[in-house]
């Protein structure tokens, strides 16, 4: 009798264990589908800027009108401006980097659910790994800016896709997927410096980070557990359709003809696709995710691409590009740190982020204007703190999104909402690009 109890209690014990196995997997799975998706769109800014100034110093045959040139210590030696700017303000490579995403946010989500997952992976994944070799293997300047554009698309479908994803598993792996992101900017940063530091050429380095969508593929098929309700290789559509083909079929087995048609149009209303109007439906509900997470990127990046480039500290002992390299790592590490507390601490008041940043946006814009802040240390914990809100607010509004939307409705609002945080993007690169140019002419 023991020993039949003992057998008959392991059948039981081996479920608790794969379930705790399966939940572990698809955890770190979303992790590393949020490092890999953005990955490239960290990484291609820097890249792209390094081969870019390569090329016109191989295509420079010719004898050309002076140039701006820049010291060892980061600093625009004929900028007669106090605040030591650029040329070109940052700004105009975010928008160049931001926009392809933005609208394939605004569209993708009333059409991709026509498009089975598996088919969005591999898209992502091709076109990732084809941002890298166009970039890396260049010979022209619009090659790279393509190289560009290919890691924006990349990212914005991967992005609404995956968050789409979640909610076919537990509601924890929002978690594993924010924090993902958040490790992206941190690991993207320090692997191109570093592999450039040591010597290797960024070409060299972008042909080595090929593994990243590779490592994308892997985390996809292989350690991910998908549900049976997974449409892999089927269109919602065509599931939706199996479905009700099931369901019909059923009801003329159990009853008779007048029953199964008084019963159908109930169940095509609860399970059918969302239409156009039942979209803006959700949309209108999502307006108050969308606007806070909107506010909370627009004000970080004012200040990351506006601003940031213009604390300059001239007594301090980094250089200015030294200044400007630590604001973006500190900032990296803020939204990596809150991007991973979802399994600690969950924050309901968004719009509470929201004027907190928009609070660092004005106090460090009138710090720009007056230069009353003291050292760059207090400015290094001002943009440690911005990230923290940013990432606390992206992970937060889509777990209230998971937990607040009906079942049906879940899936195409989790792609919806994506679009907030590039929209805010987009309106503060355009901001921080008129703020530059203010600036630099006084």
């Amino acid at each position: 009798m023991e020993q039949t109890a003992s057998v008959n209690a392991d059948p039981g014990h081996r479920s608790v264990t794969n379930g705790r196995c399966s939940q572990w997997r698809n955890w770190t799975g979303f992790w590393f589908l949020g490092l890999c998706n953005n990955f490239a769109y960290v990484v291609m800014l820097s890249a792209a800027h390094d081969i870019l100034k390569k090329q016109e110093s191989e295509n420079a045959t010719a004898p050309t009108p002076p140039t701006v040139a820049v010291d060892f210590q980061g600093r625009n030696s004929s900028n007669s401006s106090r605040y030591d700017c650029n040329p070109v303000s940052t700004a105009a490579v975010l928008l160049a980097d931001i926009l392809p995403t933005l609208v394939i946010k605004l569209f993708a989500p009333f059409v991709i659910h026509n498009l089975p997952y598996g088919v969005r992976v591999l898209f992502c994944v091709i076109v990732a790994a084809t941002s890298f070799l166009l970039v890396s293997l260049s010979t022209a300047v619009w090659i790279s800016i393509l190289g560009v554009i290919f890691a924006s698309i990349s990212a914005g479908l991967g992005e609404l896709s995956f968050l789409s994803l979640t909610v076919f598993f537990t509601r924890d792996v929002l978690g594993g997927w924010g924090s993902g992101t958040g490790g992206a900017g941190v690991a993207g940063a320090f692997l191109y410096s570093g592999f450039t530091q040591i010597g290797l050429s960024p070409q060299i380095t972008l042909l080595i980070m090929l593994v990243v969508p590779f490592a994308m593929l892997i985390s996809y098929f292989i350690l991910l557990v998908p549900p049976p309700s997974l449409p892999q290789w089927r269109s919602r559509a065509m599931e939706y359709t199996a479905v009700g083909s099931e369901e019909r079929q059923r009801l003329v087995d159990d009853s008779d003809q007048e029953q199964q048609e008084k019963s159908t149009p109930t169940d095509d209303r609860s399970t059918g696709p969302l239409t156009i109007t039942e979209k803006l439906h959700v949309i209108r509900g999502l307006l108050k995710f969308v606007f806070p997470l909107g506010l909370v990127y627009f004000a970080e990046y004012f200040i990351n691409q506006g601003l940031m480039e213009l604390l300059y500290f001239p007594n301090f002992f980094l250089s200015h590009a030294e200044q400007y390299r630590w604001y973006q790592t500190l900032y990296q590490v803020g939204v990596l740190v809150s991007r991973s507390s979802l399994c600690c601490v969950k924050i309901r008041k968004l719009w509470a982020l929201s004027l907190l940043q928009v609070v660092n946006a004005v106090l460090l814009l009138f710090a720009v204007r007056y230069q009353f802040l003291p050292s760059a240390w207090l400015v290094f914990v001002i943009v440690l703190y911005e990230g923290l809100l940013g990432g606390a607010a992206y992970v937060n509004t889509f777990y209230f999104i998971s937990k607040e939307t009906e079942d049906r409705q879940r899936e195409f609002a989790m792609a919806a909402a994506s679009v907030g945080d590039s929209l805010g993007i987009a309106l503060a690169g355009v901001a921080a690009f008129f703020v530059h140019r203010y600036f630099c002419s006084l």
